[in-house]
C-alpha cells in the first residue's frame, strides 16, 4: 500500500514543492524519508493496536498536487444551522483554504490573521517559521510523515498578544470529488500570550465517493491564554479521517478540547496535549454515537512536563449494531511536575451483542506527589431505571432515549459556545434516535 505513493513522490516532488510553500517544503524530503522508512501504521503497533486501515487504504485515491480549482463556492452551498453562532466563516476546500467571498476577514481584529497555510508561509515566513512544524517534525508517526510529505496547503490561525476574539471561529472541512480522492492539508494556531479563541471545526462530505482524508493540526498557546477547539464529524459511510491534533501549552493557559463523532465510516483521532508549563489547566473530552458499521477508535496522550497543573478527560461511546469504536488515553507526568493532578474516565454503552468496544487507559507517573486517577466502564442500559420510566407511563423507546441522552450530556455540557450547545443537544437528540445522517441545513451532504 506504501509503496504507490513512495513511487508517486518520487515522481512527481518537484511538482508537489512547485504548488506549495518554501516553508512547508524546508522539512518534506526528510518526511518524505520517514514515511519510507515507517510506512503507514499498522495494528502491529501497539498504539494502533485496533485501527485497521487496511480497506481504506486498498482504494485508488486521486491526489490535486496541480491545485485545481474545483467548481463550488462553499459559501453558496453550505448554510451551518447553528442559530445565533454568528462565527468568522471559514472554509478548507478538500485539502486548499478557499479564500473566494470570505468577508470574515474584514470584520477581523487588528492583528488578527486567518489565512491558508501556503499564503501565511509566503507572507508571514518569520512568524510561521517560528511554530511550522515544531511539533510534529519530533513524531515518528507514519500518518504525520505522509501528511507533511503531500501536504501543500492547510488553515492558518495567529491571534496577537492580548486579543480576545468574541465570537468563534468557524472552519468547514469539505470533501468535492467527483471520483475517489484524498486529501492531506496541515493546519496551524498560534495565540500569543493573553490571546483568547474559540475554534469550531466541521467535517462535511460532499459527493457519495470514497474520501480519505489526512489532517494535521498544531496549536500553541502561550502564557495566560484560553482556546477552546471543537471537532463535529458528520461526514458519510466513505469517508475516512486520519486526525492528528497535537497542542502545546504554556504557564498559566487554559485549553479546552471537545472532539465529537455523529456519523462517519472509518475515523481515527490522535490528540496529543503537551502541558509545558506551570498553573495550565486541561479539558479533554470527546463522544461517539456508532451505528451500522461505522469504526471510530480515539488515542489521548496528555503529558505533564511541569509542576502545578491539571487536566482532565472524559471520553463517551454509544454504539449499536455492527460499529465499533477503541479508546487508547496515556497521562505521562515527568518526574518535575509535581503538585500534577489528572483524572481520565471513559464509559461506553453496547446496544446490542455485536457492537464491540476496546479501552486502553493508562498512567505513567515518576512524581511522587500528584493525584492521578483513571478509570473505564463497558456496560448496557440501566434496565431497573428504564423499567421505572416505564412504571411511570415513559414508553421502552422513549426511556431508552433518555437514559442515552442523559449518559452524554456531561460531554455537551463541556460545550461552552451556548448557540453550539443547544444545537448539539437537538442533533444528538436526533442521531438517537436515528433520525440524523446530516446536519439539518446542509445543503452539500
Amino acid at each position: 500500500m506504501e509503496q504507490q505513493y513512495i513511487d508517486f513522490y518520487k515522481e512527481y516532488h518537484t511538482l508537489i514543492k512547485q504548488h506549495s510553500a518554501a516553508l512547508m517544503n524546508n522539512f518534506r524530503d526528510a518526511a518524505f524519508e520517514k514515511f519510507e522508512r515507517l510506512g503507514f501504521p499498522t495494528s502491529k503497533l501497539e498504539n494502533y493496536k485496533y485501527t485497521d486501515m487496511s480497506a481504506p487504504l486498498s482504494i485508488e485515491y486521486g491526489l490535486n498536487i496541480n491545485r485545481l480549482q474545483f467548481q463550488i463556492n462553499p459559501y453558496d452551498v453550505f448554510k451551518c444551522d447553528v442559530p445565533a453562532i454568528h462565527s468568522y466563516l471559514f472554509f478548507v476546500l478538500n485539502d486548499t483554504f478557499y479564500p473566494v467571498n470570505s468577508t470574515a476577514k474584514q470584520h477581523l481584529p487588528e492583528g488578527v490573521i486567518i489565512e491558508s497555510l501556503r499564503t501565511a508561509a509566503e507572507t508571514y515566513p518569520q512568524l510561521v517559521e517560528k511554530y511550522l512544524g515544531k511539533l510534529s517534525n519530533e513524531k515518528d508517526d507514519g500518518w504525520i510523515a505522509f501528511n507533511e510529505t503531500f501536504a501543500q496547503d492547510g488553515f492558518f490561525m495567529y491571534i496577537p498578544k492580548n486579543v480576545q476574539l468574541s465570537k468563534p471561529v468557524q472552519l468547514i472541512n469539505i470533501m468535492r470529488s467527483d471520483v475517489d480522492f484524498m486529501a492531506n492539508s496541515h493546519n496551524l494556531i498560534i495565540l500569543e500570550e493573553g490571546a483568547k479563541a474559540q475554534l469550531l471545526v466541521c467535517d462535511h462530505t460532499m459527493d457519495h465517493v470514497h474520501f480519505f482524508a489526512n489532517r494535521l493540526t498544531e496549536v500553541f498557546a502561550g502564557k495566560n491564554s484560553v482556546y477552546e477547539h471543537y471537532k463535529l464529524e458528520n461526514t458519510n459511510v466513505l469517508n475516512t479521517n486520519v486526525s492528528n491534533l497535537l497542542i502545546h501549552q504554556e504557564d498559566s493557559s487554559n485549553v479546552l478540547t471537545n472532539v465529537i463523532s455523529l456519523h462517519n465510516g472509518v475515523t481515527r483521532n490522535n490528540i496529543e496535549m503537551l502541558i509545558d508549563g506551570e498553573n495550565c489547566e486541561s479539558l479533554l473530552c470527546g463522544m461517539v454515537i456508532g451505528d451500522k458499521n461505522q469504526d471510530v477508535d480515539n488515542f489521548t496522550e496528555i503529558v505533564h512536563k511541569k509542576p502545578n497543573s491539571q487536566s482532565r478527560e472524559l471520553f463517551k461511546y454509544v454504539l449499536d449494531d455492527t460499529s465499533k469504536g477503541a479508546f487508547a488515553g496515556k497521562i505521562q507526568v515527568a518526574k518535575n511536575a509535581q503538585k500534577t493532578s489528572s483524572f481520565q474516565t471513559n464509559k461506553n454503552i453496547l446496544l446490542s451483542k455485536t457492537a464491540k468496544m476496546r479501552t486502553k487507559p493508562q498512567l505513567e507517573i515518576y512524581a511522587d506527589d500528584v493525584k492521578c486517577s483513571h478509570g473505564a466502564t463497558i456496560g448496557q442500559l440501566d434496565e431497573a431505571a428504564k423499567f421505572y420510566m416505564q412504571s411511570r407511563g415513559i414508553s421502552e423507546s422513549e426511556a431508552r432515549l433518555l437514559l442515552m441522552f442523559a449518559f452524554t450530556a456531561d460531554v455537551m455540557d463541556n460545550i461552552r459556545i451556548n448557540a453550539l450547545k443547544d444545537r448539539m443537544k437537538l442533533l444528538v437528540e436526533k442521531r438517537l434516535r436515528g433520525e440524523l445522517s446530516r446536519c439539518e441545513g446542509c445543503m452539500i451532504c
